[in-house]
């Protein structure tokens, strides 16, 4: 294994620790210190690049080439090998094949695709017997929140409404989850689903002024934010939903 990699910023903490755990749970249950991971979706790298750093084999498939592009300029500054492939989400199983990896990502993928339920189920199908699929989403009940604390009233009241959880047609996000909503998706796909998280409780709400002009607030805001992730009502008002689910 490689070094540890830099501190994750505290937006991803939450899931990173997830993946190190569910990572390291998958290395002593294969006897395999080296796991293929398949991130759908990743972009530049923000997290394929880390898990690269850990030592792990790691593939990225992404549809836009200049993602890939910044994924291969990242890689070679961190020294580490990443596999760039260009595709969508839901012909991820014909891009690299089925049962091809022990852990895939699928994160802020799914509100943009144009059948959440295809790209899930080719997902599903690209991780292998016992492997894990973690998904990170967009949360719909936030954006009530969220566009309510701006004064966007109406707003807030459209998105309970929609079906994709939308406040209007000039809305950037193309569709929101709840976690019941994720959860369907998952087990639809033929997925065990797990543990729901909340991603960003607190992080998007708090003044960036207010962490940055206190000593060590960014530490206790990364504390607050784990120990609030698997809250009953607290994780729902999150800013993203994080479900793990597994291949049995």
């Amino acid at each position: 294994m490689t070094e540890r990699p830099r501190q994750r910023p505290m937006r991803t903490a939450v899931v990173w620790e997830i993946l190190r755990e569910v990572l390291d749970e998958s290395a002593k249950a294969s006897g395999r210190a080296v796991l293929d991971v398949l991130d759908a979706g990743g972009g530049t790298g923000g997290l394929a690049v880390p898990l690269a750093e850990l030592g792990h084999n790691v593939t990225v498939v992404d549809s836009s080439p200049d993602a890939l592009a910044g994924l291969e300029r990242r890689a070679a500054e961190a020294g580490v090998r990443v596999r760039a492939l260009q595709g969508d989400a839901d012909g991820l199983s014909a891009v690299v094949g089925p049962d091809s990896a022990d852990l895939v990502l699928c994160h802020s993928v799914l509100e943009y695709v144009d059948d959440p339920a295809a790209a899930m189920t080719s997902v599903a199908r690209t991780v292998r017997t016992g492997g894990a699929v973690s998904v990170l989403a967009a949360n719909q009940v936030a954006a009530v929140l969220h566009r309510a604390l701006a004064g966007h009233f109406e707003d807030a009241r459209r998105i309970l409404s929609s079906a994709q959880g939308r406040w209007g047609e000039h809305d950037p996000m193309p569709r929101r989850f709840t976690s019941g909503m994720l959860s369907e998706l998952l087990a639809g796909a033929g997925l065990h689903v797990g543990e729901v998280h909340g991603v960003r409780v607190f992080t998007d709400l708090v003044p960036s002024g207010m962490i940055d002009g206190e000593r060590g607030a960014t530490e206790e805001l990364v504390a607050l934010e784990k120990a609030v992730s698997m809250h009953p009502v607290l994780k729902d008002v999150a800013t993203q939903l994080h479900a793990l689910a597994r291949r049995r």
